[in-house]
């Protein structure tokens, strides 16, 4: 599914749901003009030892493909906790937190669940 998100709106990108398996990747058409992503990723319930990372992928609209290589991969989310990944040209780079790059025109979101426990979380999309 593509979501097309507004300049100054904040975009669901995975509503709050309790996910054990890897859920099918988002692509966001981001805002004209934007340069910067803050993507906030909020665990708010969890069962056993569950374990997903997030990625942010160049999407190719035209091809309706991920372009190979990531932006950006969190760490494994594996308690309650926010995360916020960071996407912007003037910040500096920090491992797994910040990417020094602009905002494609286009991207996915790629949640990878590493087992089958339950996790409950959500998606959050905001430009700058």
């Amino acid at each position: 599914m593509v979501k097309a998100a507004e300049a100054s709106q904040p975009l669901v990108v995975y509503p709050s749901l309790a996910r054990t398996a890897t859920p099918t990747p988002e692509v966001v058409i981001a805002p004209k003009g934007a340069q910067g992503l803050i993507l906030f990723v909020n665990a708010t319930a969890i069962s056993a030892t569950p374990s997903v990372t997030f990625a942010i992928q160049i999407f190719d609209p035209v091809l309706g493909v991920a372009v190979p290589g990531d932006i950006l991969i969190s760490t494994a989310v594996t308690a309650i906790s926010t995360r916020v990944l960071r996407v912007h040209p003037q910040l500096t780079a920090a491992a797994n937190l910040i990417a020094k790059d602009m905002v494609p025109g286009a991207f996915r979101v790629v949640p990878v669940h590493g087992d089958a426990d339950s996790i409950t979380y959500y998606v959050v999309a905001y430009f700058s």
